[in-house]
């Protein structure tokens, strides 16, 4: 699985690559980004994109785990 955004480098955390699958494609398996190259491409703050995160994890999406 790739480790860093492939825009920025920037090393990748789960919900990152769960936000590129939901985003973009969900049967990616590399090209995966960071929340702030996510938020530049969609033209949105990384703030949506974090609020959509918690939208999704809520709702039971299983690309977002639960957080303890």
């Amino acid at each position: 699985m790739q480790n860093n955004c492939a825009i920025c480098a920037k090393p990748l955390e789960n919900d990152d690559i769960g936000a590129t699958k939901k985003l973009i494609n969900r049967g990616m398996t590399e090209g995966f980004l960071c929340k702030a190259c996510l938020a530049k491409r969609f033209g949105v703050s990384e703030g949506v994109i974090n609020e959509k995160i918690e939208y999704w994890r809520e709702s039971g999406c299983l690309l977002f785990a639960k957080k303890q």
